[in-house]
């Protein structure tokens, strides 16, 4: 009896993870933070399996962006951990759904912030995936409605699967050292450039000169845009200057911020720490615009008087999210197209804790890599050794 009972469980946990797409999940490894501290150890899990619509990236490349420490620290709110960061992703294909049309094998493909949402909304039917209502489903520490409630896990991993709407193609031009971080840093500066219709000519600034930062430069520049960058230090007055902006200003100097009020038509503030907003909504031109894309740990949020909008009357200030997957294909590959990456240092999967610290202390030019193939169990090299 006891016998027929348990395979009867069987069959129905069978049944139940059949049902729910869980009877071939994927075997991953990866880096994970344990708790709020910022320490990476190897990680095996495993992904949904690769359904019919989906495709199953190899990864080669995931960047580092300021986004995953405020998330794997729990700035914004608690998270479950482990915690696998990442959602600067760029591989290779290899396996693809039957209904997939989109990748074949052996593809380059990227992954952003989004893998999912539920596609019937009027934002997801407008291609503004990232605004979905019943709420877009994160690369990392999301709830996956679509896949029996798993939580997330992100790039910092060798491989991830991925419905093929919401994977980018990637040109096989395209320089795959460099290629990850334009799938949240690129879009998340060349969505609202766009949203404002900077042109040729325009006197425009960035504040920030980060990861973040240094893509909006690029994109500006290449506009025609004249290009004022604003930042707290010395050492990266030489880089603006290289990439094209026509005045550097250290803010931390009060005679290098004279004469700027009223001065910008635009100014995209890509700031990831506490700072004062309003010295920028000043500096705006009347109908000028403020784009507000940096997003600080929620203790420190900057904050803008609302008497503030009213004694500095017909400016606009705005905050705008990543983009949607048709916007940042666009971006993609008008990137490649014309030749505008990251500026990047690749380094190996035991570096992450460095490379976190450093990014915290402000000490990275522009963007940190992780070459995935440097991913290592360290038992096996115990015990090779």
């Amino acid at each position: 009896m006891r016998h027929i009972l348990s395979s009867i469980i069987l069959f129905a946990v069978t049944l139940s993870n059949t049902a729910f797409g869980q009877e071939n999940r994927i075997p991953a490894k990866g880096m994970a933070m344990f708790s709020k501290e910022p320490h990476f150890e190897y990680y095996e899990f495993t992904r949904h399996s690769v359904g019919d619509n989906d495709i199953l990236i190899d990864i080669m490349y995931s960047g580092i962006c300021h986004s995953d420490i405020h998330m794997g620290k729990s700035e914004w709110g608690q998270i479950k951990y482990p915690f696998v960061g990442g959602h600067e992703i760029a591989g290779r294909v290899s396996k693809v759904g039957k209904n997939v049309t989109k990748f074949k094998v052996g593809d380059y493909a990227g992954i952003g912030c989004i893998i999912n949402s539920c596609n019937h909304c009027q934002e997801c039917e407008e291609g503004k995936e990232q605004f979905c209502e019943k709420g877009m489903v994160g690369t990392y520490a999301s709830t996956d409605y679509l896949h029996n409630n798993e939580i997330t896990q992100g790039g910092y991993a060798n491989n991830y699967v991925v419905s093929e709407n919401y994977a980018i193609k990637i040109p096989k031009n395209a320089d795959m050292k460099r290629v990850a971080p334009l799938l949240c840093a690129g879009i998340t500066t060349y969505s609202p450039i766009q949203f404002s219709k900077v042109a040729k000519g325009d006197t425009v600034g960035v504040a920030g000169f980060g990861g973040l930062g240094h893509m909006a430069i690029q994109y500006l520049v290449a506009l025609g845009a004249k290009v004022t960058v604003f930042d707290i230090t010395e050492d990266k007055r030489v880089d603006a200057k290289r990439l094209g902006a026509f005045r550097y200003v250290n803010v931390t100097n009060p005679e290098e911020l004279k004469g700027l009020n009223n001065h910008f038509s635009f100014i995209i503030s890509t700031i990831p720490a506490k700072y004062d907003p309003v010295m920028y909504v000043r500096m705006l031109k009347e109908n000028g615009e403020m784009a507000i894309v940096g997003l600080p740990a929620n203790e420190n949020t900057p904050i803008i008087p609302t008497s503030l909008l009213i004694f500095a009357a017909h400016r606009k200030v705005y905050g705008s999210l990543i983009g949607g997957i048709p916007e940042t294909q666009k971006m993609l590959d008008y990137s490649v197209a014309n030749n505008i990456y990251p500026e990047v240092e690749i380094i190996s999967a035991d570096k992450i804790d460095d490379a976190y610290k450093n990014v915290i202390d402000g000490k990275v030019k522009f963007r940190y890599v992780i070459d995935m193939a440097t991913l290592k169990n360290p038992k096996e090299k115990k015990n090779k050794q």
